[in-house]
């Protein structure tokens, strides 16, 4: 059993740190922050786009409009890093805040990475200050996503846990309210352990901007070039069934809102859906994947 499976049971006692795309956990009771050492600035999206890259186990980069890094005063280094982005559907947004302007006065927080030199219980502090930035420009509702299901990477040795599930301990932290499980879907998990997501796979199918970038991705991973002539939809299966890649049936993300701004802006603010209890459970690492996951079939000549 690994150190990621035994303290899964207790996911709420411990906190995520993240360094060169490797995750680490800490005990939360270790405590040991000092909010005094550490300054919250906006950042060009040059800069945080390479830490992210470089740090967060998904090694990718969403659409952003705010970013802000935690800065170590004691080193001037960059420690820690949260992105509040633009979701792929305006739906995300205006269904849990219908009165807000999507992508202006609505965000998605969709990266929240900090380095394992960050003591306990730092994440929560960062947000707040990260969310009283993104007030000042109008932001006024922030929706955030745990994912409860643990991601896997193929190597040459076998199946490696990249990252437990998770609940979104954190959010709880914030105070935000959790309105339940989003959309269920079906996934394509790349040996990797990133997802095809179905707007990659559209631009590669059609042609569009960005579908070179697709294509490197799986060349990357083993797949065979294309041939010559031939439409990228046909070529797609016969990649991704040559890489190994895996459909998921996920049950949905927790799905957590956060209001921003102060006292009499975060009443105005209105809220569509009903919060439920925290949850306090994890699906837990089991073996590789399996029940869930299926192998993509190489079509037919």
């Amino acid at each position: 059993m690994t150190a990621v499976a035994r303290v899964l049971p207790h996911a709420a006692s411990v906190c995520q740190r993240s360094q060169a795309g490797r995750q680490r956990w800490i005990r939360r009771r270790d405590g040991g922050f000092d909010r005094n050492r550490y300054a919250v600035v906006a950042l060009p999206e040059a800069d945080a786009k390479a830490f992210c890259l470089t740090h967060h186990y998904a090694r990718s980069w969403p659409a952003t409009r705010l970013r802000y890094g935690m800065i170590d005063r004691d080193t001037g280094g960059l420690c820690g890093l949260i992105v509040l982005g633009i979701p792929m559907h305006s739906a995300v947004l205006t269904g849990p805040f219908p009165l807000l302007e999507p992508y202006r006065q609505s965000l998605e927080l969709s990266r929240v990475t900090l380095l394992d030199t960050v003591a306990p219980n730092g994440e929560s502090w960062f947000i707040t200050q990260a969310l009283r930035r993104a007030a000042e420009f109008g932001v006024r509702g922030v929706v955030a996503f745990a994912d409860p299901v643990p991601r896997w990477r193929e190597t040459p040795h076998g199946w490696v846990l990249v990252k437990p599930g998770h609940i979104g301990v954190l959010y709880q932290a914030c105070s935000a309210l959790y309105t339940g499980l989003a959309t269920p879907r079906t996934l394509i998990m790349l040996p990797d352990a990133t997802v095809l997501t179905a707007r990659a796979a559209a631009k590669l199918t059609a042609g569009e901007r960005g579908a070179r970038g697709v294509t490197a991705r799986l060349l990357a991973l083993g797949a065979p070039p294309p041939p010559p002539g031939q439409h990228p939809a046909a070529w797609l299966p016969h990649a991704l069934a040559e890489i190994g890649a895996i459909r998921l049936r996920h049950p949905g993300n927790h799905r957590y809102l956060i209001k921003v701004g102060g006292p009499r802006q975060r009443r105005k603010t209105v809220i569509a859906y009903a919060g439920r209890p925290y949850p306090s459970t994890t699906t837990p690492p089991g073996a590789a994947p399996g029940s869930s996951t299926r192998r993509i079939a190489r079509p037919r000549p």
